[in-house]
């Protein structure tokens, strides 16, 4: 049986090994350009064959979006770009424009193709003119419920199918919205998305007598176009059935943290799948693991149907239930040391916890003996990004990262 890939989303080159650390089977990044996270990191051309090399040393795969909506003037550039991607070996490029489809096939034919999100990709007669014209693969409009997804595998099995599993959801149908263009001139579809649907609007009724009045919905604010956060962790088992070969985390502009978290989450549960079946969800585990960093109130979408609970009215976003602390840089194993990074106040006598895709995950360590890298005792590690040994038994891992309860 094959295996269901876990995506996860990287904004930089960090990001990238910490997906991976924690367990993802693939990546996808941003370059520089026709990319629709322009305000994440994203990847030099230099980066990205670095990011290419070092997947596939680990048997893993790079995936690039190229999905911005052209225009004339991005066409000669996005030619050279498709050319390089493909000298790069990248396992495809994501594309939602037609025409930079049919550029992309016309100049880099040993080119992956992955169709966007953003093509709005609901049905089979779709799927089948996009596998004619070359593509690989579809990532399906989120706006899809499974019944309609296994209508899709049905009617044509041989196409790989991609469907979004986790993280913030947009309010435009398969996100494809014009609000951030009209309040502030930054387009969306070009990459530069300012989440205008995430702000406190008030709502103004022009009155007969007393010209516009203000409605609220109460002390909060009125988040009107605010979408809950997906997760469809429970229904790993459906999705497989259905056909669906992918399972993609949103999130290029996240934390570190918040991929570490989501990603080993994913990861665990996908394992637990192929050992226990659907009986995975009989553990709460995982879905605490997803409330344990920042995060807007859950919904499955339209996975089972229609759904008019999808908007978050009470806030932006909720903090999660624990706080990065630090990251584990490497362990000393003679001196009983681990040599962490620091990202948040910590003292001595705090209780930390392991976040970490090996067996010491979620176990804790309470703190008694800490130093600087000259060896002075720390008491209150206030200073940020300082390197600091932290004296425990555990064995941590490069890569792992400390975290607190709030």
């Amino acid at each position: 049986m094959s295996r269901i890939e876990l995506l996860s989303p990287a904004g930089d080159m960090s990001k990238l090994k910490t997906a991976f650390h924690f367990g993802a089977d693939a990546v996808y990044i941003g370059g520089k350009n026709f990319s629709l996270r322009a305000l994440a990191g994203n990847f030099s051309n230099e980066e990205i064959i670095e990011a290419v090399e070092y997947a596939h040393s680990l048997g893993k795969k790079i995936y690039v979006t190229v999905n911005i909506f052209g225009r004339n003037d991005d066409i000669e550039s996005a030619e050279e770009y498709f050319k390089f991607l493909q000298e790069a070996k990248v396992d495809g490029a994501i594309v939602s424009d037609t025409g930079l489809i049919y550029l992309a096939r016309t100049v880099a034919p040993d080119l992956p193709i992955n169709l966007s999100t953003q093509a709005n990709t609901l049905n089979y007669k779709t799927v089948e003119f996009w596998q004619k014209h070359g593509v690989k693969r579809v990532i399906l409009a989120r706006e899809l419920s499974l019944s309609e997804i296994e209508g899709i595998n049905k009617k044509v099995p041989d196409m790989e199918l991609e469907t979004f599993i986790h993280g913030a959801m947009c309010i435009s149908y398969s996100g494809r919205c014009l609000l951030s263009d009209y309040r502030t001139g930054r387009s969306s579809n070009r990459g530069e998305c300012v989440q205008a649907c995430r702000w406190n609007y008030e709502i103004r009724e022009k009155g007969s007598e007393c010209g516009f009045m203000e409605m609220q919905e109460d002390e909060r604010g009125t988040y009107i176009m605010n979408s809950k956060d997906l997760n469809l962790l429970d229904y790993i088992a459906e999705l497989d059935k259905a056909g669906v070969c992918s399972f993609k985390i949103e999130g290029r502009m996240k934390s570190e943290y918040y991929l570490a978290t989501v990603v080993n989450a994913y990861r665990r549960a996908l394992d637990a799948y192929y050992e226990a079946g659907e009986g995975y969800k009989d553990n709460p585990l995982y879905q605490e693991e997803l409330k344990k960093t920042a995060h807007r109130e859950f919904t499955t979408a339209y996975i089972t149907g229609y759904n008019d609970r999808t908007v978050n009215y009470d806030d932006s976003q909720s903090k999660g239930t624990h706080k990065f602390i630090a990251n584990v840089l490497k362990r000393d194993a003679t001196e009983g040391y681990a040599l962490i990074e620091m990202r948040n106040r910590f003292k001595v006598g705090d209780t930390l916890e392991v976040l970490s895709p090996t067996s010491t995950f979620n176990k804790l360590i309470k703190v008694e003996r800490l130093e600087d890298e000259k060896g002075n005792v720390v008491e209150d590690a206030k200073i940020v990004q300082q390197k600091l040994k932290l004296y425990t038994d555990l064995e941590l891992q490069e890569g792992d990262i400390l975290r607190i309860k709030i």
